[in-house]
């Protein structure tokens, strides 16, 4: 059997007489060779890939992996960064996920580290000069009737790193009872129920620090049930609501809503004399990789590692929403992030209460809270004996912090005894949980869209309705209002569609005062473009022509499909692009519009932010922030431009264009796939940061989306995918593709229309030189010497990669910057490309526009 690579093995072989004297002696040589070695510690021997023992260290780069291979306990580098840790990661993931560290505040730096066990037992981390940078820490005690020889560390299939004596088998130490900032499945995190903060998880400092960050995750359990708490520094930033024996009574469940929402069950039990709360978190399916991880921007997320997609899947998420954080409409305010009318603020008083600083709240700064607009009668005295206090429902919401708990009441009581006592402010009632009643003022109050608790709030007799002829009044009231305007709204839509184009006309007209041709000419289209245009500033014509000397040819800074761009600066100084549809353009009013309509609702700093847009007559205008240095092509195509872009900054445009992909793939609020991404469409501003822009052809993909058809192909050919330029099929991987020639392109310097003296594609010719090894031949020449060869090696490889025919065989975007994080030989090897050799004809000798803005070509494979 191969022995282990992580370990030195020790073996001898020698032809010796058959004399027993000779024996004798060469046993005795070894034996005391054997004995020095171990001594200066420089001995490693295994016996098992997962376990050390006394007599075998770990150095770095040396591993352990679990039994069956699911995790790996090494040394690491975080991505920028040189300090060496010890950590525990996913075997099996593609993507190193750390989930725990040994030395996450003491860093090694150089690669001379050393896991092993010390004389006394503990195990230890050693730096090159045997000085210990990390203990388990265990005292004497724990080896009092334990020789030491016997103590190993064993790395399990659960993550669970554990420290243990041969004589007994029970765990003396492990790393379960330690975890940095991830809950592994079957993980028991145990807190006293006497201490107000119990962190369990912090935070790392930054992407590339581990050490303790700000946040920290934990329990608060002084007197009321449990419930979890997340930490930004000493400030509360985040809470579930207490637990009620199935559920975190604060968070918003999924539609199970069960504990398996969060994977969380909490058990309370007697720890000898000290009442204590244990937390388990527990997966259902046990054959897939899943945790609970704080990361570094103070989010707690449930996430699952999905095989198919390679990447891991975001199960649960807090804070959910902006009203999640702790005390976001401050006192007796509540949060309510359900309301579809986005244009109403997400905090509100609780009834009965008014702003404490109207000033402030009508700016969106509601800290300073609400007070109560009538006082309360029982604290008035007798002279208000005749009218007393009532209770306000409140359904579905996250109850105050700081409640109190009053065990050995049903419903009817809990409300007595706060109606009896005029320091009670509202109380609520939760099966599983019992009678919570509120002394001090409330705070952090959300409203959910489903589950959560009722609160009964106190109010004075003058804010709530009593009286049953009151009642019946406003019931009829009520349907008379309501019948009056359906009877109106139905006469009103009656109206409406005799009068549409005259109500759609007055609706331009005052909004941007248009003339009459440019009304009838978007009346041709969708009557909906008017209603998009609503959200978007609109600039005169006028404005537009002074601010471009009437669009001089000197301020023209390309042409494109879309029409030329001019440079132009406003009446404030502002300078802007000004992006004028031509009248021979392929592009119409509906790519005029898409582009409005995504890249509007779109903020990102990798995108090209629209200001505005003009419509009047025939003139359609998009008005953008101007970009100093133009386009991306501009330079890299052009010989004496090539030199300004040194690998450094070609680097810092490829790793913007990535976070602009994945914003528009991933973490914006639509799900974006261009569709044209191409060094035209790729615009640098004055430091040379890339910016994404032309989203004429972009479409919009739902939540649960992964793929589209299409029979109108759109893009430009050398950047389209096989599946999209032959069978209208397109997705994230459609964009992968394009990013991958574009990479391509950055780092040698050449068009994709570019074919080599042997009629090879630019695809074709990429994978000949670097499956030859000849890096050199095919990257820009003005580089020269600068970065390594084996980071340019990695970026054809990525660029290759993304170029792969078949769609599925390509990485997403999340995992392209992944890849361009990791080493060379951490990345897959690419396929053959199906096409690498392109139909040489007389048309191959035209020149191609260089520094163009937005160059676009339209496809179609049908007649329009």
């Amino acid at each position: 059997m191969q022995q282990p690579t992580a370990y030195l093995h020790l073996r001898f072989r020698q032809d010796i007489s058959n004399t027993s004297q000779t024996k004798m002696l060469l046993f005795s040589f070894c034996w005391l060779i054997f004995c020095l070695v171990c001594s200066n510690d420089q001995l490693l021997i295994s016996t098992a890939l997962d376990t050390i023992t006394s007599n075998a260290i770990l150095k770095d780069p040396e591993s352990l992996i679990s039994k069956n291979g699911v995790f790996k306990l090494g040394f690491f580098s975080p991505t920028n960064s040189t300090n060496r840790y010890v950590g525990i990661w996913y075997n099996k993931v593609s993507a190193i996920n750390v989930i725990w560290l040994a030395n996450r505040n003491a860093p090694i730096r150089n690669n001379n580290g050393t896991l092993c066990i010390s004389e006394d037992g503990n195990l230890v981390i050693l730096s090159d000069q045997k000085s210990i940078i990390w203990s388990s820490n265990l005292s004497s005690q724990n080896f009092a009737s334990i020789n030491i020889s016997s103590v190993h560390a064993q790395l399990l299939d659960s993550g669970n790193l554990i420290l243990l004596s041969n004589m007994g088998g029970t765990h003396m130490w492990q790393s379960f009872d330690h975890p940095t900032d991830t809950v592994l499945p079957d993980m028991k995190v145990t807190v006293t129920n006497y201490t107000l903060r119990q962190p369990v998880l912090r935070s790392w400092t930054n992407f590339s620090d581990p050490s303790d960050g700000r946040f920290s995750d934990g329990m608060d359990s002084i007197t009321l049930p449990p419930q979890m708490m997340l930490w930004d520094g000493d400030k509360p930033y985040w809470r579930s609501g207490p637990w009620s024996g199935n559920v975190f009574i604060g968070i918003q469940y999924n539609s199970q809503g069960d504990a398996t929402s969060t994977g969380w069950r909490l058990l309370e039990d007697d720890g000898g004399g000290q009442e204590r709360v244990s937390m388990i978190y527990s997966y259902p399916n046990k054959s897939l990789f899943s945790n609970y991880e704080l990361d570094y921007q103070g989010f707690v997320t449930q996430k699952m590692w999905d095989d198919g997609k390679n990447e891991w899947i975001v199960l649960w998420r807090a804070p959910e929403n902006e009203c999640s954080f702790y005390g976001k409409c401050g006192e007796f305010g509540y949060g309510n992030c359900n309301n579809l009318n986005k244009k109403l603020p997400i905090c509100r008083c609780l009834k009965g209460f008014i702003p404490r600083n109207f000033k402030e709240w009508s700016k969106g700064n509601w800290s300073n809270g609400c007070v109560r607009r009538t006082a309360l009668q029982c604290r008035q005295g007798s002279k208000y004996s005749k009218r007393v206090d009532g209770f306000f429902k409140i359904e579905r919401v996250k109850i105050p912090d700081l409640s109190e708990w009053v065990l050995g009441y049903n419903e009817d009581e809990c409300r007595r005894r706060c109606l009896v006592n005029c320091s009670c402010l509202a109380y609520s009632y939760y099966s599983g949980i019992g009678c919570m009643s509120w002394t001090r003022n409330l705070i952090d109050t959300v409203h959910l869209s489903g589950g959560g608790a009722t609160l009964f709030l106190r109010l004075a007799d003058s804010e709530l309705v009593h009286s049953r002829k009151e009642m019946i009044i406003i019931a009829v009231g009520g349907v008379a209002l309501v019948v009056t305007v359906a009877v109106s709204f139905w006469f009103f839509w009656r109206w409406m569609i005799q009068q549409r184009v005259f109500f759609i006309s007055f609706i331009v007209r005052k909004r941007s005062g248009l003339t009459e041709k440019t009304k009838s000419y978007m009346l041709q289209g969708d009557p909906s473009y008017l209603h998009k245009l609503e959200e978007l500033p609109l600039f005169e014509f006028e404005k537009l022509a002074t601010a471009t000397n009437n669009f001089h040819d000197s301020n023209k800074l390309g042409q494109g499909g879309f029409g030329p761009v001019y440079k132009g600066k406003l009446e404030d100084g502002q300078e802007i692009a000004v992006k004028r549809l031509s009248i021979a353009s392929l592009q119409g009013v509906k790519e005029f519009m898409n582009e409005v309509m995504v890249i509007s609702k779109l903020q990102h700093r990798n995108l090209v932010k629209l200001l505005g847009c003009c419509v009047e007559d025939q003139e359609k205008m998009l008005v953008y922030e101007y970009m100093p240095n133009k386009s991306l092509d501009a330079y890299i195509f052009d010989p004496l431009k090539q030199q300004s872009l040194d690998w450094t900054t070609r680097m810092s445009i490829i790793e913007g264009i990535c976070r602009g992909l994945l914003y528009l793939h991933r973490d914006s609020r639509l799900k974006i796939i261009h569709r044209d991404l191409k060094a035209a469409n790729i615009l640098l501003d004055e430091n040379f940061n890339s910016r994404i822009s032309d989203f004429g052809t972009a479409r919009i993909f739902g939540v649960d989306q992964n793929h589209a058809d299409t029979t109108r192909v759109v893009g430009t050919y050398g950047y389209m995918p096989p599946e999209y330029a032959m069978e209208g099929q397109f997705s994230e991987k459609s964009d992968v593709f394009s990013f991958g020639v574009l990479l391509l392109e950055i780092i040698s310097g050449k068009k994709n229309q570019w074919i080599d003296k042997v009629s090879l594609s630019f695809i074709g010719y990429a994978w000949k030189m670097w499956s030859e090894g000849n890096i050199i031949g095919f990257l820009d020449p003005t580089l020269g010497n600068q970065g390594s060869i084996a980071e340019k090696s990695k970026c054809i490889k990525l660029g290759l990669l993304c170029v792969q025919d078949e769609a599925q065989d390509r990485p997403n975007i999340s995992t392209v910057i992944s890849m361009l994080a990791a080493g060379n030989e951490c990345l897959p090897e690419p396929k053959v490309p199906g096409y690498t050799r392109c139909h040489v004809s007389s048309h191959n000798n035209n020149t191609h526009p260089t520094g163009s803005i937005n160059y676009l070509t339209i496809t179609t494979t049908d007649g329009r």
